[in-house]
């Protein structure tokens, strides 16, 4: 029941005007930032060994921001699932290539780290372009909220999506059938088809796969990264131009390239990142937890 309720809820806000939304987010955010200690610990732990040069007055004011722009992303996944494909439209602004995947003769990987409109990015790609996706998603133990989340992630049909519980092979088959793949590149899932690539100069676990599958399947790398904008703006989805020179030979060496760029989108906007991840939850043998 309170997983429907949740939902109801998130249907009956998206009806707001976005100001409305954002505020009514960073309330919520502000709310999870004070009771949510678990969280705001892994947050502010991420924060310290990310920027160590930063003083614990500037940590805990970029924490603090990210749980506003967590919280409003919480909120707006009703928008995204919900509004009309063309208030969709008149609220997401894109820049570069957004085609690319169109015209490519080879299929294409979007590389889309974990910022809070990633979402957004996703549903950018179904609103202003015609060529068909696929992606793999965490699946959700509530069984409400995971039908859900299917739901408002395929209602636009140019998208098809896999629990990364399934074996790779959908995958690969619908790649190689011409899908391009909505590849989320950036999380901790263990060592199994990983390794210890820095991440900001901390020894992280990587997947290896973006630069294996795109050499296995010669695929052409496109970076996306998607913002919220302050207030009712909207929001802004950058198609960067593809990656020449990847993947190489080398998985290893072309994974700590691709955690390079990653940080440097970081840099340029800190407090959108998913701070609330455990990224160095796994460590080399031997090192104790980071938290």
């Amino acid at each position: 029941m309170g997983a429907r309720l949740l939902l109801g809820l998130l249907w009956s806000l998206q009806w707001l005007p976005l100001a409305w939304q954002a505020a009514l987010g960073r309330a919520i955010g502000a709310l999870a930032h004070a009771i949510g200690g678990s969280r705001r610990r892994i947050a502010r732990r991420n924060v310290q060994l990310c920027f160590p040069e930063k003083t614990t007055a500037e940590v805990d004011a970029l924490v603090r921001e990210h749980f506003g722009w967590l919280g409003r992303s919480l909120l707006e996944r009703g928008l995204l699932w919900y509004a009309s494909p063309e208030r969709l439209k008149r609220l997401i602004q894109i820049e570069g290539d957004v085609k690319l995947a169109e015209r490519s003769e080879r299929p294409v990987m979007w590389l889309v780290p974990h910022f809070m409109s990633l979402d957004v990015a996703a549903t950018a790609l179904q609103l202003f372009q015609d060529h068909t996706g696929v992606s793999i998603y965490q699946a959700q133990s509530s069984a409400v909220m995971d039908a859900a989340l299917r739901q408002g992630r395929l209602r636009l049909g140019k998208v098809e999506i896999y629990p990364r519980s399934d074996k790779s092979t959908a995958l690969v088959k619908a790649i190689r059938r011409g899908k391009a793949f909505f590849n989320l590149p950036d999380m901790d899932f263990g060592l199994r088809d990983a390794a210890f690539v820095p991440f900001f100069g901390v020894p992280a676990a990587t997947l290896l796969a973006p630069s294996r599958l795109a050499r296995a399947l010669d695929m052409v790398v496109q970076p996306v990264v998607a913002e919220a904008l302050p207030g009712g703006q909207g929001y802004r989805v950058r198609f960067l131009d593809a990656w020449t020179g990847f993947p190489t030979d080398d998985a290893i060496a072309d994974t700590a390239a691709m955690n390079r760029w990653i940080e440097s989108e970081i840099r340029r906007n800190p407090a959108q990142y998913l701070w609330v991840h455990r990224r160095f939850k796994t460590r080399p043998p031997g090192e104790p937890s980071v938290y």
